[in-house]
């Protein structure tokens, strides 16, 4: 590489580094209120923000286990809802729950006016998570469901209402 070449590549970086040793070109100190910054600087951190990355939206849904369900049904003031099938359902169901198949749902016509808040389930909580997802986008708030389904509530020992005859 030519000499000459080899100077315009480093001008830009001399260019750069002499803002930051604090003197001017008289070689007396000037008197600033803040500490002088490389030129160029700002535009090296303009897409950061200078800040904290933005913390991720909060997820539409809200998983509950067996147990924090159980203490929110003893609480009151829950409206649950069962997502399964009516032959799951035929099977037995979480005292209290009310049934709404997911392919019945529609978030849209729920009544929600009783201040109830709103716990769905399902067998497994995939069902329950789709329904989820579809009331947060009506309400725009969160929901909560029972992640395990009524699989994991059986599994942990809570109660099961069987439809009467069985």
């Amino acid at each position: 590489m030519r000499p000459g070449r080899a100077a315009l590549l480093l001008a830009p970086a001399l260019l750069l580094a002499l803002p930051a040793c604090g003197g001017d070109a008289g070689g007396s100190k000037s008197k600033r209120d803040a500490p002088s910054v490389p030129l160029g600087f700002e535009l090296a951190f303009a897409g950061t923000g200078g800040e904290a990355e933005a913390a991720p939206a909060p997820s539409a849904l809200v998983p509950l286990s067996p147990e924090e369900l159980a203490a929110k049904i003893e609480a009151g003031n829950i409206r649950l809802i069962d997502v399964r099938t009516d032959q799951e359902v035929a099977g037995g169901t979480i005292p209290g729950a009310e049934h709404i198949a997911l392919d019945r749902f529609d978030p849209a016509k729920l009544d929600l006016s009783d201040g109830r808040e709103v716990v769905l389930y399902c067998r497994t909580g995939r069902r329950s998570a789709i329904a989820g997802e579809k009331l947060a986008a009506v309400t725009g708030g969160p929901v909560e469901h029972l992640a395990g389904g009524i699989l994991a509530w059986e599994a942990a020992g809570q109660p099961v209402e069987k439809p009467q005859g069985e």
